[in-house]
Order: C-alpha cells, then sequence, then structure tokens
C-alpha cells in the first residue's frame, strides 16, 4: 500500500460512531486529530474531502434524546440540529490548521439525477479550487427512508467517483476485511489486499454492529464496487485511533481494496454509480456476448422486463441466473419495452405503431459489468 501523500484527491468517510460519544457528545480530542491529519496530507498537495456522519447522533445527544428508537421527524428535527454542531465542529478544527471548510448537505437525488449530479460536482470543484475542505453528509432534514442513501459508505462513494477521486478511505470500527465477521468468528482471518470484489468477497460482509451507524461491512463494499469500478482505490480500516490517517502511514492494519484495471469514465461513471436501478432486464446468452463485444442491448436479446421505469431511467441488466452484468439508460418506457422485448428489430414498428429505436439500450449508455470487472460498453 503506497502511501497516501502520493495521491492527488482523498475522499475520507467518518462513521458515527468515531464522532460521537453517546453519553457526552461529539469527540472533539479524535476531530483534532483527525483535522491534523488533513493539513499534513493538503501541506503533502493532495485534496481532502470529508464525507462526515454524525449529525443525528450529534443532535439526538445536544437534545438529550436518549436512545430510544426516533420518529422520523423528530430524526429530521436532530439532524438540523445536529448539522449546526457539527459544521461548527469541523470548521474550527481544520481553522486551527489554517484550513478553510465548506458545508455540502446533498440527497439521494442530487446525484442519481444529471443535471443536480453536475451542479453538486461544480461546488464541490469550487471549493477544491479556493483551498476549502469540503464536508458533506447526507441533508438528513429532508431525506426520507423512501429517499435516501441509508449510509453514508455508499454516498462517500458517489463523492469519490463524482470528483474524480482516486482513494476513498472508510474510517470504520473495524480495521479492514476479515474471512467472516471477527465479533462472531474467532478464527476470522485478515485480508490485507482485495484485487476485485467478488462474490465469495461479499460473503464475508456481516452487519452494522452499532446502533448509532446505519452501514455495516455489506455497505463498505456496495462501496468498493462502486468506487473502484471508476478507477478509484479503497481502504479500510480502523478510526477509533486518534490520527487515523497518519496510522494508515505509519503501516497500521487496513484493506486495501485495488481499483478497476479498467475503470469507467467521465458521463458513464454516473451510469455505473446510480444505487438503485429503476427496473431490470433479464437477458439471454447471445445478448450477453454482445455486450461483451460492445454492441448495444436490442430487444430481441430481452426475455423478462421488471420495475416501473421511464425512458432516460437508468435500468440493471441481468443474466439468465439473476446476476447484475450491466447498467445503463433505457430507450423505452416500461409498458413499451414489455411489448417489444424479444422481437427482431424489423418487427417494431408494427407493434408499437410508430419507428422507434432499434436498441433498447445504446452502447453509448451502458456500462457492462462482467467478472467484477466494469468496463465501458
Amino acid at each position: 500500500m503506497k502511501s497516501l501523500k502520493s495521491y492527488r484527491r482523498i475522499t475520507v468517510k467518518i462513521g458515527s460512531a468515531l464522532l460521537v460519544d453517546r453519553s457526552s457528545g461529539l469527540k472533539r480530542d479524535w476531530l483534532t486529530s483527525l483535522a491534523n491529519d488533513i493539513a499534513v496530507l493538503a501541506d503533502a498537495g493532495a485534496e481532502v474531502l470529508v464525507v462526515s456522519s454524525g449529525a443525528i447522533a450529534l443532535g439526538r445527544t445536544i437534545l438529550g434524546l436518549g436512545k430510544r428508537a426516533l420518529k422520523l421527524e423528530e430524526s429530521q428535527a436532530a439532524a438540523a440540529v445536529g448539522q449546526i454542531a457539527l459544521a461548527g465542529a469541523w470548521s474550527d478544527a481544520l481553522g486551527k490548521d489554517g484550513l478553510k471548510s465548506g458545508q455540502i448537505l446533498l440527497t439521494l437525488g442530487d446525484t442519481e439525477e444529471r443535471r443536480r449530479y453536475l451542479n453538486a460536482r461544480a461546488t464541490i470543484s469550487t471549493l477544491l479550487k479556493m483551498k476549502a475542505v469540503p464536508v458533506i453528509n447526507e441533508n438528513d432534514t429532508v431525506a426520507t427512508s423512501e429517499i435516501r442513501y441509508g449510509d453514508n459508505d455508499r454516498l462517500a462513494a458517489r463523492v469519490a467517483t463524482m470528483m474524480g477521486a482516486d482513494l476513498l478511505v472508510l474510517l470504520s470500527d473495524i480495521d479492514g476485511l476479515y474471512t467472516a465477521p471477527p465479533a462472531k468468528d474467532p478464527g476470522a482471518k485478515f485480508i490485507p489486499v482485495v484485487d476485485r470484489i467478488t462474490p465469495d468477497i461479499e460473503a464475508m460482509a456481516g452487519a452494522a454492529a452499532s446502533e448509532l451507524s446505519r452501514g455495516g461491512m455489506r455497505t463498505k463494499l456496495d462501496a468498493g464496487k462502486i468506487a473502484n469500478a471508476a478507477g478509484t482505490a479503497m481502504i479500510i480500516t480502523s478510526g477509533t485511533r486518534l490520527s487515523p490517517l497518519m496510522a494508515i502511514e505509519r503501516g497500521e492494519r487496513a484493506t486495501f481494496f485495488k481499483p478497476s484495471a479498467n475503470p469507467v469514465k467521465g458521463y458513464k461513471t454516473w451510469i455505473a454509480g446510480q444505487l438503485e436501478p429503476a427496473g431490470r432486464l433479464t437477458v439471454d446468452a447471445g445478448a450477453i456476448g454482445a455486450l461483451k463485444s460492445g454492441k448495444s442491448l436490442l430487444p430481441a436479446g430481452v426475455k423478462l422486463v421488471s420495475g416501473n421505469f421511464s425512458r432516460g431511467d437508468t435500468v440493471a441488466i441481468l443474466s439468465p441466473e439473476g446476476r447484475e452484468i450491466a447498467r445503463g439508460l433505457v430507450a423505452y418506457d416500461a409498458a413499451d419495452a414489455v411489448r417489444i422485448a424479444g422481437l427482431k428489430t424489423a418487427e417494431i414498428e408494427n407493434v408499437l405503431g410508430y419507428e422507434a429505436r432499434s436498441a433498447m439500450i445504446h452502447r453509448d449508455d451502458l456500462v457492462v459489468s462482467l467478472a467484477g470487472d466494469q468496463v465501458e460498453g
């Protein structure tokens, strides 16, 4: 694993349990040590983006809400109180090291909808040009369960790929990936390097261990798939110690996930990183072969259509066994896609009553994922 100082742009994600103590609130000494780490990297020429959890947890502490389950409106109120306190804490901590900071609050739609994605990217890019550290969090004051990321691991991966970061660091309460959850299996073995996130690697993931956190190893691997596909390396390491980034520099335990050898570029990074497809198209073996060779997906190769999607939505393409092999922007609404599935191009006009596109998904709007590596369609 090479030095963090050798990376050009680094996204660092901090979990709630690292930043907020359930009884005393914000862990200021820890935050100060992390700010010092960020200053060291900035002095070395790296641009650092922070994805910080903790707004709801901190607001819960400030409002004295205890550990009970919160109603949606209570969580949103706690986030409102926590966000302002969290932003102030980051500003103070980074300011002591001579760094400016800016707060960015995102919802799922801000990275899933193309125009808002570009707007968010432009704002963050401008902050970086101005030598300010973007501090990013999900906007929990307005997001509901239906329109949220659900965890900041995947949000961090989306931010990293959106901004072209070459490294994503997930600071967690565990020091890396093991063959099984170590809390449940004393014989679990540590894995220092992951070449590719395969189904076997995914099978090693456990569930979240803290009530302050919505994430777990599974969401971290989801983040890794998004990041690695775009050419971003990822590190999972413990953030429970002081100066956790410099701990990586010292060679303390961490798991390094290698970026894809065939990364998705530009516009296709957005397609590949979509978190929840609007629908799914199951295709036959012939279509899989065509996709592997860089061709468009034609209706003839589609065997099953599911979901309520509109033209231009992102859909997942599945093998006959149900494994996702690609994603793309579909050229038809769901109702028309059902009608033309399995048809040859010459038959489409007779069924729909108008001259239509020959491809269900054009190759320019496709990102193919085969054998764990994502390549441009």
